[in-house]
């Protein structure tokens, strides 16, 4: 029997109440024991002792919200976790990429131990996305989990690739699907980086900035853009200056000759999230919305060098300090959720042996997916304008539809309506009603039909969850909701809860449900951000 022993957990003095709870999970379920908080007048300690077989030093590898770890009596130990958000703090403008060798992994002497919310270390930050959650949820969950080394973790809905790098960095193997072109570069990038050696990324980083910032010769074809679709080329010339497209031209071009696969697609990541800052798209606003700028505002080349530079030195500073660590693997897949497993499905090898699922999907109506991405799926020939369309139509959570959609979403639902729990029935069936009732616009008059289709929708996904989970094992669905107006009404959608009777209505058992304050987002969708998630627990069986 392995020898107990006591110990002293510091948690980090920044985190909000809900990630407290969390914090508190992940350690209790770590060390399989009730932690004590120390004696304090403050209403929330921050100091905890626990009892336990599980050595310290697998506590500084895994724990999320805590800042250190050590025996009754000795000083603590800085976490794994802390001096991986540390390496931000050292990523300063100016320092080069041998600065950030030679003064990483951290030697325990001038750690700059963050003081407030770190969240995007590594390849985190690699490119904005709306709807991001934040990778300490992810990895807390993995934590409360008891995801082992080995294990497989699936992401159905995998965005950004938050939950893939964090299963990754815990040495798990990590599985996603998504079916937004530029959401499956992102995950693939942000995953595959973790795994090149660092001074290959410095050095082809450093050719590549110097190649462009000595490009002054002036370039007549536009060699990158000619090999994208015509119907594509006529589209960003309506949202590019001249000028501009020709610098795009030079970094597309030079990325495309990058020998190293990880590398070159990092930084096509760089290339895709300047595209709306050097275009004629509104910065803040999802919607397609033009403003026009003089070509003498925009420098492309330069805003690229910058943003490559900002994610280089980012993810550098983080695979210095990480040398040595053990990261697990990923795999991502371009599809959808609803078809997971069966004829040409690409999960067919994982039914039954899934340890884990963490995922965000989407709100329901909530957001025009695909166009948010339009310029970068154009751009970097993912997805030909063609088809944008089409597949925004197939993606859950849609909330652009024809007339004729519609009536067929609707009649769908009127069929198959018996298939979801009545809560769900009821609420559909109020905002159809009072809409029936007043003169509303297009968008109220598509809701019903929209929620109809997108619960049928999540209760397909949650079907595939079931079956690709082992048995016992948990899905954290990470879930917001929303309102609407409906014959002059204010109906609250609260598709947590709704999301929770239906998984029960599945077979899932919902184990516990933790309301989250959403932190306050600095990427350019802060506006279009919502006021509050949800962490739903299920279990298989």
């Amino acid at each position: 029997m392995a020898h107990e022993q006591s110990l002293v957990c510091t948690m980090k003095g920044y985190i909000q109440p809900f990630e407290r709870r969390l914090a508190l999970l992940e350690l209790e379920s770590l060390t399989a024991a009730n932690p004590t908080p120390d004696p304090t007048l403050l209403d929330e300690p921050l100091v905890y002792h626990v009892t336990t077989a599980q050595p310290p030093e697998q506590l500084l590898r895994k724990l999320t919200y805590w800042e250190t770890v050590g025996p009754e009596t000795a000083p603590g130990r800085i976490t794994q976790q802390v001096r991986r958000e540390a390496t931000v703090n050292v990523v300063r403008n100016g320092i080069t990429p041998e600065q950030l060798r030679e003064i990483l992994p951290f030697n325990g002497n001038g750690l700059p131990l963050p003081n407030r919310r770190t969240l995007r270390y590594g390849s985190h930050g690699a490119h904005e996305y709306r709807g991001k959650f934040f990778p300490q949820l992810a990895r807390a969950l993995l934590n409360i989990a008891k995801i082992k080394p080995g294990d497989f973790v699936l992401d159905p809905m995998c965005g950004s690739g938050t939950t893939l790098v964090e299963t990754a960095l815990a040495g798990c193997r990590a599985v996603g699907v998504d079916m937004n072109p530029l959401s499956v570069l992102m995950s693939r990038a942000k995953s595959a980086i973790l795994q090149t050696p660092p001074d290959i990324l410095a050095i082809e980083y450093e050719t590549l900035k110097a190649d462009l910032l000595r490009a002054t010769d002036r370039q007549d074809d536009l060699v990158w853009l000619e090999l994208l679709p015509q119907q594509d080329q006529d589209y960003l010339w309506t949202w590019f200056a001249p000028q501009v497209l020709a610098d795009l031209d030079k970094i597309a071009v030079r990325v495309h000759a990058v020998a190293n696969t990880a590398c070159r697609d990092l930084f096509r990541l760089s290339l895709s999230n300047i595209l709306r800052r050097v275009s004629w798209q509104k910065m803040d606003d999802l919607r397609v919305r033009k403003e026009v700028r003089p070509d003498a505002d925009i420098d492309a080349i330069a805003e690229f060098v910058t943003e490559l530079s900002r994610t280089v030195r980012t993810v550098l500073a983080f695979l210095y300090e990480d040398a040595g660590t053990d990261h697990g693997s990923v795999e991502v897949h371009e599809g959808d959720a609803r078809h997971l497993f069966g004829d040409h499905a690409p999960l067919n090898h994982l039914v039954g042996i899934i340890s884990a699922v963490i995922t965000s999907p989407p709100y329901a109506t909530a957001l025009p997916y695909l166009d948010t991405d339009r310029l970068s799926l154009c751009y970097l020939g993912l997805l030909p304008r063609t088809g944008h369309r089409l597949r925004d139509q197939r993606m859950i959570g849609n909330r652009e539809v024809t007339e004729s959609q519609r009536r067929g979403h609707w009649n769908e639902y009127l069929h198959r309506k018996g298939e979801l729990p009545e809560e769900i029935i009821t609420v559909i069936d109020r905002i159809n009603a009072l809409n029936a009732t007043s003169e509303v616009g297009f968008r109220r008059r598509n809701l019903p039909a929209l929620l109809a289709r997108y619960f049928l929708d999540m209760r397909t996904v949650l079907q595939n969850i079931a079956v690709l989970l082992a048995p016992g094992a948990p899905a954290f669905i990470v879930i917001g909701n929303n309102h609407t107006i409906a014959g002059g009404v204010r109906v609250d959608i609260e598709t947590d809860r709704l999301l929770g009777i239906l998984g029960a209505s599945l077979g899932l058992t919902l184990r516990q449900s933790i309301p989250m304050e959403l932190l306050l987002s600095r990427d350019i969708f802060r506006n279009n951000a919502g006021t509050s998630e949800t962490i739903l627990e299920f279990r298989n069986g």
